[in-house]
């Protein structure tokens, strides 16, 4: 039975955000004569200003930060490496070119979430013993706090939270963040491999959305592309019963057998979960041979991917963007680097689809 929380404001937590600096912006622009970098037009946060004062006068309409952990992912019996996927994605993303198309001065970098302390406790914790497994769980709730704090004060600041992970755990925050903030629950279409909509046995990145829906901040779920071969029949079970509020579609019947067309999946999903504010959610994991926690050989394209984040990303409904559980450090050098550049191009696809300026997109495009 879920438990269904007052949408108040939450306890006031200390700021655990490790700013990114105009100076550190500037290291990682690749400045070229006669060329505009996003790095040199994106906005960052002014020294001694206030943060909530910062994010209602700001501009920009996007926020982005990273959340460099891999602790939900260690608490789940995965691999780690998640954490490495911040630093990827701001110097790919940096190096963007401003253009018509896409304007980096809509983009306002926080910086990265505080996880030091908490990284450096995981790392001498060993999974196969219940009470360092416990306090994996802990952790992660601790890390659960601190997301949900700052994603509250973005959205309610009337912004829209680019977030890149760290372990798929960051699901729970971003979609309580959003609730609080909203002053109702909100739902969920996630592109992943797997539902992580397990048990409630403790904190992990592999139970995000089921603990946010049994807490009552999230109100329909759609999981997109699961893989058969990694679903349990307890978590299809689970999800029969709860058809009304929680469904998917599988990878399987899509490319493989055929049964389900992309396209028309994409506008099955959007019509379940749309008709309040939603969070877009998209695990790296799904998509073949990208370095990640669970590395695929079989899953969409990089291509379908780009097209999931652009299709539901201009719903005037979609509250936030969520790419997690890249670990460009599990890849050779070549693939670290296209980590990155793949994180960016889903970013910018973001904006894109979500910017009042899209049809002056498509009439460039026509007017070439």
């Amino acid at each position: 039975m879920p438990i269904y929380y007052n949408y108040s404001t939450p306890a006031l937590i200390m700021e655990k955000i490790i700013p990114f600096h105009a100076s550190e912006l500037a290291k990682i622009t690749n400045h070229r004569s006669g060329e505009i970098k996003f790095g040199e037009r994106m906005l960052t946060v002014p020294p001694q200003v206030k943060l909530e004062d910062f994010l209602v006068e700001c501009p920009a309409r996007f926020v982005l930060f990273g959340i460099p952990e891999d602790i939900g992912v260690r608490a789940n019996f995965g691999r780690p490496g998640a954490a490495s996927a911040w630093k990827s994605a701001i110097s790919s993303i940096a190096n963007i070119q401003y253009n018509p198309f896409c304007k980096g001065k809509e983009l306002l970098v926080l910086g990265q979430l505080d996880v030091q302390k908490e990284m450096a406790e995981v790392q001498q914790l060993d999974f196969h013993q219940t009470a360092d497994r416990k306090r994996m769980n802990e952790l992660v709730e601790a890390v659960d706090k601190e997301v949900t704090h700052l994603i509250t004060q973005i959205v309610r600041a009337g912004k829209l939270p680019i977030v890149i992970g760290g372990g798929h755990n960051n699901a729970y925050g971003m979609i309580k963040g959003t609730a609080l903030a909203k002053g109702q629950a909100v739902s969920a279409v996630n592109f992943d491999a797997h539902s992580d909509f397990r048990i409630l046995e403790g904190r992990h990145s592999g139970n995000g959305f089921s603990y946010a829906f049994e807490e009552g901040f999230l109100q329909q779920y759609f999981i997109f592309g699961l893989h058969e071969n990694y679903t349990s029949k307890q978590v299809l079970s689970n999800i029969k019963n709860l058809i009304h509020r929680v469904r998917y579609n599988t990878y399987d019947e899509i490319a493989i057998r055929g049964v389900k067309k992309f396209e028309t999946e994409l506008q099955n999903a959007e019509r379940f979960i749309s008709g309040s504010a939603f969070g877009i959610e998209l695990d790296l994991d799904a998509i073949p041979n990208i370095a990640s926690s669970a590395m695929t050989l079989s899953g969409f394209s990089v291509e379908q991917a780009r097209q999931y984040v652009h299709h539901f990303g201009k719903n005037q409904n979609a509250a936030y963007l969520h790419i997690c559980e890249g670990a460009p450090e599990l890849g050779d050098d070549k693939n670290q680097e296209l980590v990155g550049k793949l994180i960016g191009y889903l970013v910018t696809d973001f904006m894109k689809a979500n910017s009042p300026a899209d049809k002056k997109i498509q009439n460039i495009t026509v007017n070439w």
